[in-house]
């Protein structure tokens, strides 16, 4: 077995442009969120939430966000990125024609069946068990282990299964966007399908979101081992 050592670095850019001798691949080509949870800070979230629910970096290899409801049916938390501005939504990724991106989260849901998960991009949206207008995130239904993604603009959506989610077991969500007709779908990191992209929301910036409600009077949790968001700029 032999190692290719590039001696000479790594690029993705022509060498006559600023950074074309950069001996690592540009970061500046896309802008990205990616959040391993070896911290929180409560004030980087909007956080809309019913009971006394917890929020807390767990004692996991890896760091992992484990967040946990009061214990009443339809208690809940809804998070999404503030970026630490006084508790104020900020929304930084748009879906722009011909750039492409990508998203991945891996996430445990302690009960599969009695829980309503969100995890993905949207809208401030402080209830998206009633209703999200525009986004493209996953979403497990409370009463079912099947999770979705759902691809959203003006409340008109395109749902395609992603996979099936079983109790306490982590699973990786992923879609890949071509930037122009089509939204690879990802479970476990095995491609499940191939969606249209008639229904991306192109027209409103987005939020890193995340969600858990009860679907019963049992307190849900749920881990956030990461999240991560790129976009080509």
């Amino acid at each position: 077995m032999t190692t290719t050592n590039f001696i000479n670095g790594l690029t993705n850019v022509a060498d006559d442009v600023s950074l074309g001798t950069y001996t690592y691949p540009d970061p500046t080509k896309n802008y990205s969120f990616f959040d391993d949870f070896f911290n929180y800070t409560a004030g980087d979230w909007t956080i809309t939430e019913t009971g006394s629910g917890t929020r807390a970096v767990g004692n996991i290899a890896g760091g992992v966000l484990v967040i946990t409801n009061a214990a009443a049916d339809n208690d809940h938390n809804y998070l999404q990125y503030s970026g630490n501005t006084s508790a104020a939504t900020v929304e930084q990724f748009k879906f722009v024609a011909g750039k492409p991106a990508w998203f991945a989260a891996r996430v445990a849901v302690n009960d599969a069946t009695e829980s309503d998960l969100f995890v993905g991009l949207y809208v401030t949206d402080t209830d998206p068990i009633t209703a999200i207008v525009d986004g493209v995130y996953f979403h497990k239904a409370d009463g079912s282990t099947t999770v979705n993604l759902i691809q959203t603009k003006d409340s008109t959506p395109t749902t395609t299964a992603a996979g099936t989610m079983a109790d306490a077991t982590y699973h990786k969500l992923a879609w890949y966007y071509d930037g122009f007709s089509e939204m690879k779908v990802f479970f476990d990191d095995v491609l499940v399908a191939t969606a249209v992209t008639t229904n991306i929301p192109d027209d409103e910036e987005l939020s890193m979101s995340m969600a858990i409600q009860n679907g019963e009077a049992v307190a849900k949790s749920l881990s956030v081992d990461y999240l991560f968001a790129s976009f080509e700029r």
